[in-house]
């Protein structure tokens, strides 16, 4: 059991950075000063959080200590609560998990997609209509439109080994057109 006067014994040692009296302050003190903190917090880990900082100030503020004739668990005491009070005022309002938080981004693209996307698109259809009429009705029927091969060599009466060489060079075209 620590009287009042090994407390202050304590404190002024600590005064003179004295590291073994500073831990048997913490070995005296340190839970029944962790019990205010969690009776104003009601969260263990934060109050173990506060404890330590409580503990840092005692370190650097122990030269504030007076003897007044008042015990120093009071002062202690009073470091604690008002640490662990100034946590509860840090936190503001009680915040849901950013993990449960819902998303509120809107679906599909965003606005700077939707421009890039947008002049893309543009440079596509530029280059598009370089090509023949033919054979960029080919490209939109096969690559945009999802018809066979088979099928636009019908609708334009060629060849299908035709229909595949209009398609690469086609491609090859766009892609000069797209890399300038």
């Amino acid at each position: 059991m620590t009287t009042p006067q090994d407390l202050e014994e304590l404190l002024s040692r600590i005064q003179l950075r004295d590291r073994a009296a500073f831990s048997s302050l913490y070995s005296a003190t340190s839970a029944k000063l962790f019990g205010v903190i969690l009776r104003v917090l009601k969260d263990r880990a934060g109050a173990e959080d506060v404890l330590q900082d409580v503990y840092v100030k005692v370190w650097k503020k122990a030269d504030r200590y007076r003897v007044t004739g008042h015990s120093p668990m009071t002062w202690l005491i009073t470091i604690a609560r008002n640490a662990a009070i100034d946590r509860l005022r840090a936190g503001g309002p009680p915040t849901d998990d950013i993990d449960d938080v819902v998303q509120v981004q809107a679906p599909g693209a965003t606005p700077e997609q939707a421009a890039i996307a947008a002049g893309e698109a543009g440079r596509i259809m530029a280059c598009l209509a370089e090509l023949d009429t033919d054979r960029a009705s080919a490209v939109r029927g096969v690559y945009l439109e999802g018809h066979s091969y088979q099928d636009m060599a019908q609708r334009h009466d060629v060849p299908l080994n035709t229909m595949k060489t209009w398609l690469r060079r086609s491609l090859n075209s766009l892609k000069e057109c797209l890399a300038s």
